[in-house]
């Protein structure tokens, strides 16, 4: 026997009845039948942005799409700047390990400025997009200078610009971000601005190779796209925290009274934490470094950057081992890129899974390899790609990951000074190593100056592993024994 579905089939008009009252109910039936399936289309794609949004705050994907703007534009500039500064203008190792470190280390200055800034009055976004607009107009002018002080001085106002918007950014990440998934986070904002990383040396490389004043129209058109990276910001960030984003809400009728008393709710925390954020002072900001966890990652993190060699330095060494020729030196940073881009977000979802710290010594542990490859005597045309690998490795484990280990440590109105004190001491310490190695380059030559580096940053993992920082459960505990502000 066969079962047939009567909402499928239409019986036969029979005697009295009316074929035309038939068709039409069954002409309505396929309507609403057709309804219902753009309904549970339209529900579908709801389910679906909430998933997106929950796995990813749409604050971190608007950052990450500014980061990647604007990371397009540094590293067309960061490319071929090592190669302008030394072959177009002959500087030294010494003289360009003083302006490598002035361009990677002086933000460090501002760091704290720019932390401090945003938490007062809560002004993230206004003080990342002045960081950001300060980069960019400083593009332009490196077409207008050629000495190595007019030069130290536009990069020195880049360097500032990228200062003050660096903490503001981290901590818009890290507010919007629920406390389990802030290395996830991290890891998809790093990708995003990794992928910008891996975009702008190959712009470069073509530019340099297809236009005959090659170094100006890089600048140019660096300008163009790092303005596209503030227009962005300005337009798509929102103004304010708000917080991290639900783990589920599809608005449902029956919900509209509890959702009303979840936005007053909201209104209530929000205006609680805008009078909280009012009173943020310098003093309780530098208090921060009372509490031990904090205190000692921020140590550990300086302490590894004074082994850290640049990237300008990393690819010099690269050159001068392979003999890569200049119009191919650009290429260089897209090896870095690549892996990071790769591996930022599963290093990122490792260190939520298995500790900030462990992942964060690990890439040290990494870059470490990548030194001795460099040292040894065999080279080959696979040096360069596992070299590069392990450079990338070692930011995906370090950059994003040491923001989330540390934002775990300091409180929501503090947040951005806090991750700006753990900036500023790796920023401080890597000014210096750039510094220390120019001047070993220029006194007893790469190999040796490498080998100094290599030593000191096994000496410096070490240490740091003995002084481990401890877990912190909770941010707002890290307030306890802060000075009253």
């Amino acid at each position: 026997m066969y079962l047939a579905d009567a909402r499928s089939v239409t019986k036969p008009a029979g005697p009295g009845s009316d074929p035309g009252r038939q068709a039409s109910t069954s002409h309505e039936h396929h309507r609403e039948h057709g309804r219902g399936r753009r309904r549970g289309r339209r529900r579908g794609r709801r389910l679906a942005r909430v998933s997106l949004a929950r796995v990813v705050p749409g604050t971190v994907l608007v950052l990450g799409t500014v980061s990647l703007v604007t990371d397009i534009s540094a590293e067309m500039v960061t490319a071929v700047l090592p190669l302008y500064l030394v072959t177009e203008l002959g500087l030294s190792p010494l003289g360009f390990g003083l302006l490598d470190g002035l361009y990677n280390g002086v933000s460090a200055v501002v760091r704290l400025v720019g932390g401090h800034l945003a938490d007062r009055g809560r002004r993230y976004k206004a003080t990342a997009a002045v960081g950001y607009g300060l980069s960019a107009l400083c593009k332009p002018a490196l077409l207008a200078v050629h000495s190595m002080t007019s030069i130290g001085l536009v990069l020195a106002v880049d360097r500032t610009g990228k200062g003050l918007r660096t903490a503001p950014r981290d901590a818009m990440i890290s507010l919007a971000s629920p406390a389990g998934t802030q290395g996830r986070s991290f890891g998809v904002h790093r990708a995003m601005d990794t992928a910008g990383a891996l975009i702008g040396p190959i712009i470069a490389f073509f530019i340099m190779r297809t236009t005959v004043d090659g170094f100006d129209a890089v600048f140019t058109v660096s300008f163009c796209v790092a303005t596209t990276g503030v227009v962005i910001l300005l337009l798509f960030a929102p103004s304010r925290d708000r917080g991290p984003a639900p783990t589920e809400q599809v608005p449902q009728a029956a919900e509209a009274a509890e959702a009303a008393e979840a936005a007053e709710a909201a209104e209530a925390a929000e205006a609680a934490e805008a009078a909280e954020a009012d009173n943020v002072s310098t003093r309780a900001a530098l208090g921060l470094l009372r509490v031990r966890e904090l205190r000692r990652l921020t140590s550990c993190a300086a302490l590894l950057g004074l082994a850290t060699v640049s990237d300008s330095f990393l690819y010099l060494l690269l050159q001068h081992a392979l003999g890569v020729p200049d119009e191919w030196f650009p290429l260089l940073p897209i090896g870095t890129a690549t892996a990071f881009l790769l591996l930022a977000i599963p290093i990122g979802q490792a260190a939520d899974r298995f500790g900030s710290w462990r992942v964060f010594l690990a890439g040290h542990g990494g870059l470490l390899v990548a030194y001795g490859l460099l040292l040894s005597p065999v080279h080959g045309d696979w040096l360069p790609i596992v070299v590069l690998l392990l450079h990338g490795a070692f930011y995906a484990a370090t950059d994003g990951v040491l923001m989330a280990a540390a934002a775990v440590s300091v409180p929501a109105s503090l947040r951005s000074s806090g991750l700006a004190l753990v900036q500023t001491g790796q920023a401080v310490t890597r000014f210096a190593c750039s510094l220390l190695f120019g001047a070993a380059w220029t006194a007893w030559g790469d190999r040796t100056a490498l080998a100094a580096a290599a030593i000191a940053l096994t000496g410096c993992v070490a240490l740091s592993a003995l002084l481990r920082p401890e877990a912190t459960t909770s941010p707002e505990a890290t307030t306890k024994g802060l000075p009253a502000r």
